[in-house]
Parts: C-alpha cells; sequence; structure tokens
C-alpha cells in the first residue's frame, strides 16, 4: 500500500516537471483547495491503514466529496465576494495534523509494542 502511494506520487511528481503545463491565475484557489482537500483524504487514509480500518468505497467517497465541498466553498465565497476559502483551510489544514499526530502516535505504539515483545523472549 505505501509502496503504491509512493510511486503514484513520484510518477506525479515526474509527470508535473516533464509537461510544461500552468493554469490561469484565476484558477489558483481552485487548485489550492483541490490538493489541499486530496492530501487531507491521502492523510486520512494513511491513518486508517495504520490504523486497520481503511475502506476503499470510504477513501474514494471522501476524496470526491473533500475536493467537491473545497470547490463548491471556493467558488460561492467568490461570488459573494468572501474568503470562503479559509474555512476550507482551516478544516482540511486542521485534519492534516490531526491525522498526522495520530499517525505518528500509532506507529510509535507499534514500535514500543513490537520492541517491547522483543525483549520478553
Amino acid at each position: 500500500m505505501i509502496i503504491a502511494i509512493l510511486m503514484g506520487l513520484a510518477l506525479g511528481v515526474a509527470f508535473g516537471f516533464a509537461f510544461n503545463f500552468s493554469f490561469p491565475t484565476e484558477y489558483a484557489f481552485y487548485i489550492t483547495m483541490g490538493l489541499l482537500a486530496a492530501l487531507d483524504s491521502l492523510f486520512g487514509a494513511a491513518r486508517s491503514h495504520l490504523e486497520g480500518k481503511y475502506n476503499n468505497l470510504i477513501f474514494i467517497s471522501g476524496f470526491l466529496m473533500n475536493a467537491v465541498l473545497a470547490g463548491a466553498l471556493t467558488y460561492l465565497g467568490d461570488l459573494l465576494g468572501v474568503p470562503l476559502y479559509y474555512a476550507a483551510i482551516l478544516v482540511f489544514g486542521g485534519r492534516l495534523f490531526n491525522n498526522l499526530a495520530v499517525m505518528r502516535r500509532v506507529i510509535i505504539d507499534k514500535y514500543i509494542r513490537k520492541k517491547s515483545e522483543g525483549h520478553d523472549e
């Protein structure tokens, strides 16, 4: 699972550097919010995988719903002249840090458990 994620990330970065493609500046907030939503979904999937609770349907639906919500907030904010994308930044950014903290804790707990089982023998 982790290898597939890293390979996909490497492939995406390679494509990004290989093809000189740029977006109009009007779409900058939409792209940023989409990337933030995608990162939130990926970190959530990694966390649930570490906890043994990963479900592909939940990941895909969450990925799509996060992207739609972030885009909708950004679009609605543009229409109203209010920076509603801040809400997406706060929520998704906060969840990124929360997922990272839980992942760190799960990895450390597994490491400590594995180390203590090795000393008991």
